[in-house]
């Protein structure tokens, strides 16, 4: 079956429209949703929304609440999700660059909004997960030794815990890329990898996944997978943990370092190693006058509960979350 050029663009306003009720509390109406529309550069008025609306009705996926609006089913929400792939790839860059925009952490006072992975836990088995993850986080193989939780129901930023489970936050590594950039450091994210460590320390990457070419965060599928061995590097000093590949210009390395060495002391870490110019790191090339950087995956504890069978539903790369309200994972019940 072809898809004509105008049953594409249908798809793609009705996906939108879907994107715009995943996200809300309670029912929209069309004219707040032509409005939310208008602010991503849609033009669609009430009346043709209302008839898009239609559309996703009869598909059951919404369902009208009267003069209230309309809420997304979870057919909806699957629709969502794998809808128009094609349009999908490179939107882990995409979600790279609009989250290390949307990071303010300040160093000295050590608050603002930081980048988090949410990972969600089957509520009867979180405290083994706890207990499972603490070797990986006292061993450094994180960001940030920080923490959130929420219970079934509650919000961790935008996500909502689904039934029967704990969520959990954790730091991300694009943190550092929101750092440097508010520093005047352009950083180039190329890769997400698995990394293996001899001896306690890096060695090589042994599997990449182009951030620019994928539609799925490569740390999910790597942990989907089962292709790491956190536990293994967390206690021989032998295994294979997430990380990330990035690069900056040579000439930024002073302010890069500089940078990174304040986050250091607010309790931020993640950085592995840093190159130098022109010169392969981790046997990975980098571009002239470029330098590389070998950052830590922030899901490495979580990988390691799903190396011990814990089952875990992840969300790399989920929102933003003010640094306050996380706490030590060791004051964690």
């Amino acid at each position: 079956m072809i898809i004509t050029n105008d049953a594409t663009e249908v798809k793609r306003k009705v996906i939108a429209i879907l994107k715009i009720l995943s996200e809300a509390d309670e029912p929209l109406g069309a004219r707040v949703i032509a409005q939310q529309l208008e602010t991503q550069g849609i033009s669609l008025g009430e009346r043709a929304v209302r008839y898009h609306l239609q559309l996703t009705d009869e598909r059951g996926l919404t369902r009208g609440f009267g003069r209230e609006g309309r809420l997304i089913t979870s057919e909806g929400r699957e629709e969502l999700k794998n809808a128009l792939v094609s349009d999908k790839v490179g939107f882990v860059i995409s979600k790279i660059e609009l989250l290390a925009f949307a990071t303010n952490f300040d160093t000295e006072k050590c608050c603002g909004q930081v980048p988090v992975n949410v990972t969600f836990f089957p509520e009867g088995r979180f405290s083994q997960a706890i207990e499972a993850m603490k070797p990986a986080f006292k061993a450094g193989l994180c960001v940030s030794d920080r923490i959130a939780i929420a219970r079934e129901g509650e919000r961790l930023g935008n996500a909502v815990v689904p039934p029967g489970t704990i969520g959990m936050a954790s730091v991300c590594s694009i943190v550092i890329n929101g750092t440097l950039l508010k520093a005047g450091v352009p950083m180039d994210s190329r890769f997400g990898g698995i990394l293996q460590m001899r001896k306690g320390q890096p060695l090589r990457f042994v599997e990449l996944i182009s951030y620019s070419g994928s539609s799925l965060d490569p740390s999910e599928v790597f942990i989907r997978g089962k292709m790491t061995s956190v536990h293994s590097a967390v206690t021989e000093g032998e295994g294979k943990i997430l990380a990330n590949f990035r690069e900056i210009p040579a000439l930024c390395k002073p302010v890069a370092e500089n940078t990174i060495a304040r986050l250091r002391e607010a309790g931020l870490k993640g950085l592995v190693l840093m190159g130098n110019p022109s010169e392969p790191l981790c046997e990975i090339p980098v571009g002239v006058n470029r330098i590389g950087m070998v950052l830590l995956g922030g899901l490495n504890p979580v990988a390691v509960a799903e190396e011990m069978g814990i089952h875990t539903e992840n969300q790399a790369m989920s929102t933003t979350m003010e640094f306050s309200r996380l706490r030590p994972i060791w004051e964690i019940a």
